[in-house]
């Protein structure tokens, strides 16, 4: 566990855990006011997702430049404090029993916003906190406290859901953003001050050229864009197959949810301990995995199984995506150079979250026309075609322009 050898990381990360934990509630919380609730269909459901994330895709990348311009820590306390305002008022809007679809919509596009600019610096500032050789360590423990908040949030949600109604979840997420805040406040890092002259335009063709420039990077991207169109709608799928194909309710809801955050843990924790760096093979191995395992969801799901075998198989499921993705993501930060890892991380990121509306609408679509079962199939073979695919072109060196070398400030330990 190199990375929690660096202060600075131990306080970002701890302040993380609680604040994605009330995330991963509110995750929850929103999908079943939608469906369940306001009685919105399949479709409608993809449409919130497409909202959240479509900002991603309009913004991100160039988001990128403030990334590179600016003081990282202070771009995420703006964004931290408007996603920590924008899940209060859906509690009061829960809570006063005045929300309507119109509304989660509006909410849905203000966070995508903020999500755009706070994604690219977040992922850029893991290489600031520690140094080069901590940050494949960094990206799986990242990895490991998404998950650990994928399996608590939702089996609590679950439990208060019935309890209480999503109000009262979308309240607790508010205030966990408290949490990241103070570990913001107290991280002490040298300002870096970007002192090039070009334009935001000069920049960000720089930045996409230097993308197209390295194969590593570019194959990685095409990766986790194709991953991320078709492999992980599991907002939409999960909500439906809970209700439709294994005929429960919230508890059930968040079981599946948790289930997939066990396998995911599960994997980042071994990516953690394994100590191995970046491997293009494994992160095609753990993405063929995942498409597999999606197909034989598809297959559970249609045959009227019980729920746990539909829980077991969504945890292969999210462990496979933690292994391909941590090592995707590593090999995005350790391949760039320092002057250009907030706009590549930009891109990487564009890539990855704006092509989640994109597969939201069709999956969407897919499962009002046809059921979740064959929307997920369908998901789960484009996904592994797309790693076969990969297998056999063979890799490119990397420029060896790509090299980088850890930030001075980034060795504070404690």
């Amino acid at each position: 566990m190199i990375a929690f050898e660096y202060r600075n990381y131990r306080l970002l990360w701890f302040g993380q855990l609680i604040s994605v934990t009330g995330t991963w509630m509110q995750s929850l919380a929103q999908a079943w006011l939608v469906y369940e609730v306001l009685g919105a269909s399949a479709f409608q459901l993809g449409l919130v997702n497409v909202l959240q994330f479509l900002p991603v895709l309009l913004f991100g990348i160039p988001s990128g430049i403030i990334a590179d311009r600016f003081p990282k820590r202070t771009i995420m306390m703006v964004t931290q404090c408007i996603m920590m305002g924008l899940a209060a008022t859906m509690s009061a809007l829960v809570f006063t029993d005045v929300v309507e679809l119109w509304m989660v919509y509006v909410i849905a596009t203000i966070f995508g916003m903020a999500n755009a600019v706070d994604m690219p610096t977040r992922q850029a500032f893991v290489s600031d906190l520690v140094g080069k050789d901590a940050i494949m360590n960094a990206v799986a423990l990242n990895s490991a406290l998404f998950n650990t908040g994928r399996i608590v949030g939702p089996a609590i949600a679950g439990i208060l859901l019935a309890l209480f109604g999503p109000g009262m979840l979308f309240g607790i997420n508010a205030v966990s953003y408290i949490a990241v805040l103070a570990g913001l406040a107290m991280i002490r890092i040298a300002p870096v001050f970007n002192a090039s002259t070009d334009s935001p335009i000069q920049r960000l063709r720089d930045g996409l050229s230097y993308v197209r420039s390295t194969p590593k990077i570019m194959r990685t991207i095409i990766l986790v864009g194709t991953v991320g169109t078709f492999g992980m709608n599991f907002n939409v799928w999960i909500p439906v197959l809970a209700s439709d194909s294994f005929n429960a309710g919230s508890d059930a809801y968040g079981l599946l949810f948790s289930a997939m955050g066990v396998g995911s843990l599960i994997g980042a924790l071994s990516l953690a301990f394994s100590g191995r760096g970046p491997n293009h093979t494994r992160m095609l191995a753990g993405v063929a995995v995942m498409g597999g395992s999606e197909i034989a969801l598809a297959l559970v799901a249609n045959s009227g199984a019980a729920l746990a075998m539909g829980a077991i198989t969504l945890a292969l499921i999210g462990f496979s995506v933690s292994n391909a993705m941590s090592t995707a993501n590593t090999t995005v930060q350790t391949t760039s150079d320092d002057g250009h890892r907030g706009r590549v991380m930009a891109v990487y990121m564009t890539v990855f979250a704006g092509s989640i509306p994109i597969g939201a609408l069709i999956s969407g679509w897919v499962t009002d026309q046809y059921g979740a079962p064959t929307s997920v199939a369908m998901g789960g073979t484009i996904v592994l075609l797309m790693a076969l695919v990969q297998f056999r072109v063979p890799q490119r060196a990397p420029s060896t322009s790509s090299r980088i070398s850890p930030s001075a400030d980034a060795r504070v330990h404690s």
